[in-house]
């Protein structure tokens, strides 16, 4: 009985100490991959991880209405509307005063595609012609992404 024992002690032993094919000397536990709720967006066309962060954060900024933020995400010339805004007025005075808030939260939150060099939201904006709704684009500036406009569909001429 004590060599059945000693036997399979030492098998134990023996068996815990090799190598599975699933682990190697010096390799750490792979993280999961991260399981997506339905309410978290498709991904993008766009592969690039700091595409996908920046889109986050401007989907947070609009959600919370986070002007400060917002403003450090937004390019210089921002675009908003097609004419030339009174002196002074800025995009967020834009969008409250046409009610737009709501309508920039559903088009951000819509799947983004490259068109023209921006991404752009909604994809019917790159595939449809004459499309007539609101779109936004993201542009690549100086290695980072900003977010250049939000519109309406172009006047007719």
């Amino acid at each position: 009985m004590k060599l059945s024992l000693l036997v399979a002690l030492s098998s134990a032993v023996l068996i815990s100490g090799c190598e599975s094919p699933n682990k190697k000397k010096g390799d750490k536990t792979k993280p999961q991959a991260p399981v997506h709720s339905p309410a978290t967006p498709a991904k993008e066309e766009h592969g690039d991880v700091a595409f996908q962060s920046f889109i986050s954060r401007l989907r947070t900024a609009v959600a919370a209405r986070d002007l400060p933020t917002l403003a450090a995400l937004m390019t210089d010339d921002f675009g908003y509307r097609w004419d030339q805004g009174p002196q002074g007025e800025t995009a967020f005075d834009y969008w409250d005063q046409n009610h737009l808030w709501s309508q920039l939260s559903t088009i951000i939150n819509s799947k983004w595609t490259a068109h023209e060099g921006f991404m752009v939201a909604p994809p019917q904006m790159a595939v449809v012609p004459n499309y007539d709704g609101y779109r936004a684009g993201v542009a690549m500036v100086d290695g980072g992404w900003k977010f250049a406009y939000f519109v309406s569909a172009p006047p007719a001429e």
